[in-house]
């Protein structure tokens, strides 16, 4: 099996883990914090907003089974492109929007994913999602780890990311992994 990683930021990484997480031809799906400058981020200095990074997810994913187009197609519906350093009622760079590309090719379907979304109109505002080599990835602490799978009963994942996975598997369901699909029918 041939296997790629993708690094992107979109928001809350339990958001976007539980949502990468659903896909066909997706491996592991790891929260963590990407493209800043202190070494090994504790999650409250990533909140602090002083360390640079993002909330960020790390995908390791299969092309043969999705691509990372389709990755990035995904990435483009389930959060707001359009928002500098926030999603929803969250605040500060540590949720802005970015693609860490790992190689030349990873840049050049980024940005033609950005600008072929752009043109869909989806949203009335311009895309602000930054698309900027990658440089390094830590991983989050282990209570973050499948957030949304062990605490789905909690507010923000009913309020927050709830809506998100509907969304995810009304506009994806022949993307989802069979072990998710019954959730099509809630």
């Amino acid at each position: 099996m041939t296997k790629e990683v993708a690094t992107l930021a979109g928001g809350c990484f339990w958001c976007t883990e539980a949502i990468f997480t659903r896909l066909k031809g997706v491996i592991s799906v790891m929260p963590g914090y990407a493209g800043g400058t202190t070494q090994n981020p504790s999650y409250e200095e990533v909140c602090d907003g002083n360390t640079g990074h993002a909330e960020s997810i790390q995908i390791e994913f299969d092309p043969d089974q999705i691509s990372f187009s389709k990755i990035l197609d995904i990435f483009w519906h389930t959060h707001n492109p359009t928002t500098i350093n926030q999603q929803g009622n969250d605040f500060g760079n540590q949720y802005r929007s970015v693609i860490f590309y790992h190689d030349e090719k990873q840049k050049e379907i980024a940005e033609r994913s950005k600008l072929e979304f752009s043109k869909e109109q989806v949203y009335k505002d311009p895309i602000v999602t930054e698309i900027i080599p990658f440089t390094n990835f830590y991983v989050a602490e282990d209570y973050h780890k499948n957030y949304y799978e062990k605490n789905k009963n909690q507010p923000y994942c009913m309020f927050t990311i709830d809506p998100k996975i509907h969304h995810l598997l009304e506009r994806y369901s022949k993307d989802i992994k069979d072990e998710y699909r019954q959730e099509l029918e809630s």
